[in-house]
């Protein structure tokens, strides 16, 4: 492990959000968010009658920021434990009012210098990060400064994302998580549940610590799935910590 990954890891955190469906069914929605509904549908079903808006909404809504909410933000970092072996620690906050959480959220990477935390999500950069950042003027929370990169040059914003460095500039296709960790023989994070259940866990089953701990296990995917696009050897299981 090299001395620039140990200094960069100080300031390095790793994350991960789950979002649902803003309201638990479509006749839920104010009458304007509806009609706004319907006009989305109409762009996405692409001539597809048999795609009912309303039970679209239940299916998709959460991919949207403007119809979805985030329920769930998990979150870990490097550390090298008394052994000096490379260990890491994945936690989540998460609740049923968003603002708490994303007030919580922000608390946290402020303690951070906001000209040197980096933050790295799988697909970060087109959904996690702006999805975290239109939740929060939506609620009308300042963005932290970590997160403001409008006007900003691409080399002057410090943030990753796995997707796009297995990429290397090639723009033809979307690569999951589970398809990564699958390729680097990387225990996936699809045992209890997946993401297009989410909403359903949540409105249904009424099961936020299911969400949680299928949430931390991504992020921990994450972390080894990081390593490994950098040549280093993932980390031991047993010097992972998860704290509910």
């Amino acid at each position: 492990m090299s001395d620039d990954f140990r200094k960069r890891a100080r300031n390095f955190l790793l994350l991960d959000i789950e979002t649902v469906a803003s309201h638990a069914s479509y006749h839920d929605l104010p009458d304007r968010m509806q009609q706004l509904w319907d006009k989305k549908t109409n762009t996405l079903r692409k001539g597809d009658e048999s795609i009912i808006s309303s039970e679209y909404f239940y299916e998709r809504g959460a991919i949207y920021s403007e119809f979805g909410k985030i329920v769930c933000i998990a979150f870990g970092a490097y550390y090298w434990n008394e052994r000096d072996e490379l260990a890491f620690k994945v936690r989540s906050i998460s609740g049923d009012d968003e603002v708490t959480l994303l007030n919580e959220f922000k608390a946290l990477i402020e303690k951070y210098p906001a000209d040197q935390l980096v933050l790295c999500a799988h697909n970060g950069k087109e959904f996690d990060f702006p999805f975290l950042c239109r939740r929060m003027l939506i609620h009308g929370i300042t963005i932290p400064k970590a997160l403001q990169i409008s006007g900003k040059k691409p080399w002057e914003v410090l943030h990753q994302d796995t997707m796009e460095l297995w990429k290397f500039g090639d723009y033809k296709s979307y690569t999951s998580l589970d398809l990564l960790a699958a390729v680097f023989e990387i225990p996936g994070s699809k045992n209890e549940m997946s993401g297009d259940q989410v909403t359903k866990v949540y409105y249904q089953e009424n099961d936020l610590e299911k969400i949680c701990r299928y949430c931390r296990e991504d992020v921990v995917v994450l972390a080894q799935i990081y390593l490994r696009l950098h040549c280093f050897q993932p980390v031991p299981p047993e010097n992972i910590v998860r704290v509910a």
